[in-house]
This record gives C-alpha cells, structure tokens and sequence, in this order.
C-alpha cells in the first residue's frame, strides 16, 4: 500500500511538471513549494520511519519539523532579502534571529517531547541548552533551507534568462520593424527642421513646438536603441513632451515637472517613464469633466533616484483608477528585467488621485 501511493505521488509529480512551463509565475511558486516541502514531509516522515519502523513517531516528528523549516525558509529568502540592499542590518540581525529561534523551538520539542518517549535518559545527562544538541538542530535545519534557496534561486535564474531571451528576441523584432519605417521618420524629422528654419521668424511659438516635436522625434529614433541614458537627457525628452501635451489640452490640465536636485551622472533605461506619464493623460485629463493636473517629482538621495508621477482623476468616472491599462503593467516588466531588487515599484490609488513612485538604485 505504502509502495503503491509513493508511486502516485511520482506520477503526479511528474505530470505537474510537464504543465509547468505553461503556468504563471503565482502558480508556478505554488507548485514548486507543494512539491518540495511535501518530498521534504515524506523524507522525514516514511524516510526515517522505514529504518526504525516507527511511523507513529516520525509523522508526529515531520509536523513539527516541516513547518518550522518552511518559515525558516520564508523569512530567509523571500523577506529579509529585500532589505539587503536598503538597510542590510535588518536582514543580518533578523536572519540570526530567525536561526535562534526556529533552533531553540526544534530543540524544547525534542528535549520536552521526543526524549521522555524514545530517550528518557537524555534530558538526565543534558541540559536543554546543550550546545552539541544546538549545532546539531541548526545544520540539520539549515540543511534543508539551503536545498530550498538553492532550488528556488536556480528556477528563478533560469525563468530570468529565459525571459530576457524573450526580451532580447522582442528587442531584435523592434529593430528590424523600425528599419524597415527608417525612411519615415527621417523624413518627417528633416521636414520638421526645414518647417522650424520657416517659422522661426514669422511665429517663434509655432517654430518651438516644432522644436520640442524634432527633439522629440530624434530622442525615439536614437536614444531608444540604448540600453541605457542619461538622467538628464531622459527628463528633457520627458519635458518636451509635456510640452507638446500642453499644445493639445490648452488650460484643460495643469502639468508640473518638478527636479529637486542634480540628477548629473545619473543613468536610466529609456522611455521608461513614458507610458507612466501617457497613462496620466489617457486616466486623467482625458476622462476628466472638470480641470486636470498632473505632476511629474524627480528627486535625488546619493545614488538613488526617485520618481513620483501623481495625477487627479474623476472618483465616480468611468475609470477609477482599478485598471490602469497595460502600460503600467509593461513598465513593471521592464523594471524587474532591467533593475531586479535594486527598484521599488507602488502604485498608490485614492479616490480622487493616482500616483505611481518608482525608486532606482544606480
């Protein structure tokens, strides 16, 4: 019977990983947890139960092992790590506290349960704090853990190359489309320049936003194509086109681009706050029945960049801000292929207000 129900569970195993490729990442990490910490269960539990034949005991062993190393496991690597990078005391000291803990707990178990039943002599000769016993608890804890970080990081490793594969396949499809529109785009862009040397002098409001439109233009041609810009190109490019946004709105929307500090020496991926601030307009202005505003802050904090881009919006309109359209979800995207743990992505959603805060480590 025993035999018969391991031999399921292999093939059911093996089945969730034939679908596993074709799940999202949500289902994915569920699965995988399902399956390692139940093989974990039945190590401890039937592993060590066949040797003794003492099933009884290593069941009731299992369920306080399993769940002491899967929040072990939580809290090392999937909490605490994010603090590693903003504040690396948290994750040092809670890592240390985690460990005691966890040991101490697996410890009193075993001093207090496992040994009056199995080795009643034991809790006469050592203490509860018996360091041996500790050390003992931490590795066979840790064990475990590791084969879990280990398991987890490589999966997560190769879900990222394989998704900057995909990115890099996109990136190849985009450049050979925009080849192929090459004439375009250098036409409309010399036309623009030949019209501004016209206007310049008869109407030089008309000749600026043909300025800001050519500038515009030449940013998407050019600098697009870089993995990464400079801070300050990527705010004037953004700054040209609030301008031209303006031209369109009139008075209908108040628009405010704000830079606290120098952002010199600071690089960015391009276009990336685009859609960010295009989904401002088309959430904001655009659904808006009375005056609009949208405000675009850009601060700096050592090599740290913050960006905040808040905007009203109607509370009772047809877009209240619960669905944002894909280009924040795009952007969210990008962020993880490009800056991984080193970014902070929130959106923050009011009745009457939505602002997304974007923070950058260089």
């Amino acid at each position: 019977m025993l035999v018969v129900t391991i031999l399921k569970l292999i093939q059911a195993t093996i089945l969730q990983f034939c679908i596993f490729k074709h799940m999202n990442n949500r289902n994915r990490n569920i699965l995988f947890n399902t399956i390692f910490w139940l093989l974990y269960f039945l190590y401890e539990w039937l592993g060590n139960g066949v040797l003794d034949d003492e099933y009884n005991r290593y069941f009731i062993n299992a369920c306080m092992v399993i769940p002491t190393a899967f929040v072990t496991a939580y809290l090392s690597v999937h909490y605490l790590p994010r603090f590693f990078y903003s504040q690396k005391h948290v994750f040092w000291i809670g890592q240390i506290a985690v460990a005691i803990a966890i040991v101490l707990i697996r410890r009193t178990f075993n001093y207090y349960y496992t040994y009056p039943l199995y080795y009643p002599i034991a809790t006469e000769v050592q203490p509860l704090l018996f360091l041996p016993k500790l050390i003992i608890e931490f590795v066979n804890l840790y064990v475990f853990v590791s084969l879990y970080a280990m398991f987890y990081f490589v999966r997560t490793w190769s879900e990222q190359q394989r998704a900057l594969q995909e990115l890099q396949q996109q990136k190849t499809n985009a450049e050979l489309e925009l080849l192929k529109m090459q004439v375009h785009p250098h036409f409309i862009f010399n036309t623009l320049n030949n019209i501004y040397s016209v206007t310049i002098k008869k109407s030089p409001d008309t000749a600026n936003y043909l300025l800001k439109l050519a500038s515009f233009l030449d940013y998407n041609l050019y600098n697009a194509r870089q993995d990464k810009v400079p801070m300050a190109e990527e705010v004037e490019y953004i700054r040209n086109y609030l301008t031209l946004q303006q031209l369109r709105y009139g008075n209908r929307v108040d628009v405010a681009l704000n830079v606290h500090n120098t952002v010199e020496g600071l690089t960015i991926a391009p276009l990336l706050l685009l859609p960010l601030i295009e989904n401002s307009f088309k959430h904001g202005a655009d659904t808006s029945l009375d005056k609009a505003w949208i405000r675009v802050d850009i601060s700096r904090k050592e090599n740290e960049i913050t960006i905040k881009i808040e905007n009203s919006k109607e509370g009772t309109g047809k877009n209240n801000g619960k669905s944002q359209g894909l280009g924040i979800a795009n952007v969210q995207k990008r962020m993880e292929l490009i800056y991984g743990n080193k970014h902070d992505f929130r959106l923050l959603n009011e009745k009457n207000t939505f602002m997304v805060i974007l923070k950058i480590k260089q």
